[in-house]
């Protein structure tokens, strides 16, 4: 017995419901006509993911309704679609997926796993459903799980007992490095412990913070991977099911850089393209953290909607200026060249009284931050232009950001990128090109970075070097790890204090800074929340 089933690696836009259905009826149409008897959609692919505080209004569960509806009469009526969505029944809001056949809603599944940690609240917006869906096509018998139901064991054992024959797994899982090891480990030990085959899809696109990055996949029942979809592109995908094993064919996952840059990549490109941005400006220092936002953006929405401007005052290296200028050749994007020096003079001259007899201090560094934010929110307005900021997972974490100034914009790209895989997602993107011509000049990457906000200035004569930084960082945010934890495993008792005591006075410029992409499994956002007013210090 044989079943060509289409897995929908869909890129949703979250509340275009009759955009995402007119997505489920092309995808449907080109399932057909591959021979193709069901189609799988992702979790809540109906009104995208996640829906946040929408799913606490009622209207929003009458309108997806209304679609749903459209949509079952819209299908070819030979195919089963399975299509997830939000579904407001018996006076409560569940996250649903609904099995659409022959112009009609023949069966639903309330999800019953609601994640409640991380970057997941459902616990908020939804209730729990309790039983088991089955539906049968083409002579077999389909059990649906969506995402977290797989995560524990139980709901795969259920199905499996109410007569499925293949576990069918709706997901929008998003995405951080590694990601992919856990759910097929956690795919493994659902098939184990059901014996049941399983097929999982996931979603693709950014949506704010988050990246979901497809690589949809099957096991069969003996735990053997039997398919493996691209990461990071939206499409239709699909998987023979024979006698029971599902075979489809086996894409290589990217490594670490590659997935990294790829999310990067996909979320510019999304939150500039659903918010309705026609472009975007970043300011441009010379320095590497800028170089690979500049980078990014091009790959992400090409050259011809970049715009870059320098800034530079009295403490800009030379080299700076020749490197951004380079660099900006090198992209083909418009670049310009606003000095700061008489702006910046400005301001002093005006504080003189207030300032009299004081030193030259982080106040005056911050005064040239400040400035540049200015020119750069005066260019958004004025011509529409999303402003990128440029800082990393390092500076947010230990408060080397200026509020107001270089945090001032409208999307934080590497939001969630630790310095030092700033530097490794340089060099691969530079791997990409002609390795005769980097995209991005050597001097930018292996120059000690620098603020130039006062002379000789260098990143290190505030903080420790940022392979020492990073890995206390990870481990302090990342791991909720211990100081003492930390100093136990070699690192110096001075650096581990000095790294947590800056990360956790810093929660109050994180709290004001834009959204940015996450790629680990703990990024600042969504994701680790700190109270602001916070007397206590771990051990």
């Amino acid at each position: 017995m044989q079943i060509k089933i289409a897995l929908a690696q869909m890129n949703p836009t979250l509340g275009d419901l009759a955009g995402n259905a007119a997505q489920i009826v092309v995808l449907a149409q080109q399932a057909i006509q591959a021979g193709a008897a069901l189609l799988v959609t992702p979790e809540l692919a109906l009104c995208g993911y996640p829906p946040e505080d929408l799913a606490l209004r009622p209207d929003f569960y009458h309108e997806n309704a209304r679609v749903l509806a459209e949509l079952a009469n819209r299908l070819p009526p030979d195919l089963a679609v399975v299509v997830g969505h939000p579904l407001s029944a018996d006076g409560q809001f569940f996250n649903a997926a609904s099995v659409l056949r022959g112009n009609r809603i023949e069966a639903v599944y309330r999800k019953q796993k609601l994640p409640n940690h991380s970057v997941f609240d459902e616990q908020r917006t939804f209730v729990a459903g309790d039983s088991a869906c089955v539906f049968e096509c083409a002579g077999m018998r389909f059990g649906i799980n969506i995402c977290a139901d797989i995560w524990e064991p139980g709901t795969a054992a259920q199905a499996r007992d109410a007569g499925a024959q293949t576990l069918l797994v709706l997901n929008a899982s998003p995405f951080h490095a590694g990601k992919q090891i856990e759910r097929l480990e956690v795919a493994r030990h659902r098939v184990a412990e059901s014996g049941l085959p399983l097929v999982y899809v996931n979603m693709v696109g950014g949506q704010d913070e988050l990246v979901f990055d497809g690589a949809s996949f099957a096991l069969d029942a003996g735990n053997t991977l039997s398919a493996q979809f691209p990461a990071f592109t939206s499409g239709l995908h699909f998987v023979e099911l024979d006698n029971g094993c599902p075979l489809g064919s086996i894409h290589p996952q990217p490594e670490l850089e590659a997935a990294v840059y790829q999310a990067l990549v996909l979320g510019v490109r999304d939150y500039v393209e659903k918010n309705g941005f026609p472009s975007v400006l970043v300011g441009s220092s010379g320095g590497i953290d800028s170089a690979l936002t500049l980078a990014i953006a091009v790959d992400a929405i090409g050259a011809d909607r970049v715009h870059a401007v320098m800034m530079p005052s009295q403490f800009t290296a030379d080299m700076s200026q020749e490197d951004a200028e380079q660099l900006a050749v090198n992209l083909g994007i418009r670049y310009d060249v606003q000095p700061i020096k008489l702006m910046f003079d400005m301001f002093l001259s005006e504080l003189s009284d207030e300032f009299a007899n004081l030193p030259f201090d982080q106040t005056e560094e911050n005064i040239q931050a400040r400035v540049r934010g200015v020119i750069l929110m005066a260019l958004s307005n004025k011509f529409g232009h999303l402003v990128l900021t440029t800082g990393n997972k390092s500076e947010m974490a230990s408060g080397y950001a200026t509020l107001y100034g270089d945090m001032a914009g409208g999307f934080a790209v590497l939001k969630d990128v630790a310095k030092t895989l700033v530097w490794r997602l340089a060099r691969y993107r530079n791997r990409l090109g002609d390795p005769d011509s980097p995209l991005i000049p050597e001097r930018i990457i292996t120059r000690p970075p620098s603020a130039e906000l006062r002379a000789n200035q260098c990143d290190q004569d505030s903080l420790p070097a940022y392979e020492i930084l990073d890995a206390i960082m990870a481990r302090y945010v990342e791991s909720d790890m211990a100081p003492h934890e930390i100093i136990a495993e070699g690192y110096s008792a001075a650096d581990v204090r000095k790294v947590v005591g800056l990360i956790d006075r810093s929660e109050y410029k994180r709290r004001q800074s834009p959204p940015g992409i996450r790629i680990t499994a703990r990024g600042f956002g969504r994701d680790r929340r700190y109270p602001i007013t916070n007397k206590y210090r771990a051990p």
